[in-house]
């Protein structure tokens, strides 16, 4: 009999090819989230689930006394959704994807920053809405880019291959701030010195990217008391994880001008955005697309399938969470 496993969305047609020609896949056909409910029926009927993000495999999910799971197979690189300590109990498997969105989504923080920071999405919605005059020198005047301080929040994969674009592509330099200092050898070769307080990065730079994990220990660390701290011609920018940023705290910092502008791919409980969020000054807002190439999204996708078929195999996975 073949391996029996469920993808909990659809991912892409390579990947999902792929599969289906060596297991017994069971679709989510509706590719809408899957409730807590759902999730559990899945957790008694199959060994194997291949989940995103999007799926919050609780305690109350994973500790049913007829659970079958053996591994979790989850498709990205954050698993704050999953209970590690009950998987743990339950001695099942987790494997992530890590590595192979670094480029892309470093790519969209710089992205984010010419957005904000040169008005790009007011100027589009102006078009869009037939309400542009034509040129003038005071219209939708930005700040540049290049030249200016980035300081970035948190220095792995993807903080580095932002810098090496900032630095490069617009000569900016580059600050950062992490738990543990980098090797000096990598400061030197990206060109980047040691904050080792946030509040001095904050109150230094011209642009602060976040790139920290999310879970307890980061939980609305910017807040408002950091969003102070901040230049007012500064501005934010989070491509990392929605709660990391104390939303009310930022919705103040754009309405009265504390800081320039704030450009999001992620958001606190996407895919449900505030009112207030949305109406705030200054904010460019993209739907979590950090990763959203068809390179990396099928990347993704087989760096999953790898840690699936180590696992059948016998054989460590290579991404094993816990």
């Amino acid at each position: 009999m073949r391996t029996k496993l469920l993808l909990t969305r659809r991912w892409p047609e390579p990947v999902e090819d792929h599969l289906r020609s060596r297991y017994d896949v069971a679709f989510n056909a509706s590719d809408e989230p899957m409730t807590e409910d759902a999730l559990g029926a899945a957790a008694r009927s199959c060994e194997i689930l291949c989940t995103t993000v999007t799926d919050r495999l609780s305690a109350r999910v994973l500790d049913q006394p007829d659970c079958k799971l053996r591994l979790v197979c989850n498709y990205g690189v954050g698993y704050e959704h999953i209970d590690l300590a009950a998987c743990k109990r339950r001695g099942i498997v987790v494997t992530n994807t890590p590595d192979v969105l670094t480029e892309a989504t470093a790519e969209l923080a710089i992205l984010l920053m010419l957005m904000v920071a040169r008005r790009a999405g007011d100027g589009e919605r102006e078009l869009r809405a037939g309400r542009w005059s034509g040129w003038r020198p005071t219209h939708l005047v930005g700040r540049q880019v290049s030249g200016k301080t980035l300081g970035l929040v948190g220095f792995g994969r993807i903080a580095q291959a932002t810098a090496v674009k900032a630095s490069a592509g617009f000569g900016m330099s580059i600050l950062y701030h992490s738990r543990r200092r980098a090797p000096a050898v990598l400061e030197e070769t990206l060109r980047a010195r040691y904050c080792a307080r946030l509040e001095d990065l904050l109150a230094e730079s011209d642009f602060v990217s976040l790139h920290c994990p999310g879970g307890a220990a980061t939980d609305n660390l910017i807040d408002s008391q950091q969003l102070a701290r901040m230049r007012p011609s500064a501005f934010l920018i989070n491509t990392a994880r929605g709660s990391v940023i104390d939303e009310t705290a930022l919705i103040g910092a754009l309405r009265t001008g504390a800081i320039a502008g704030a450009a999001l791919d992620v958001f606190r409980n996407e895919p449900a955005i505030s009112t207030e969020l949305k109406a705030a000054p200054n904010l460019v807002l993209l739907p979590h697309l950090g990763s959203a190439t068809t390179e990396t999204r099928v990347a993704m996708g087989m760096r999953a399938v790898s840690n699936l078929e180590h696992w059948l195999e016998g054989r460590e996975p290579p991404d094993r969470v816990v």
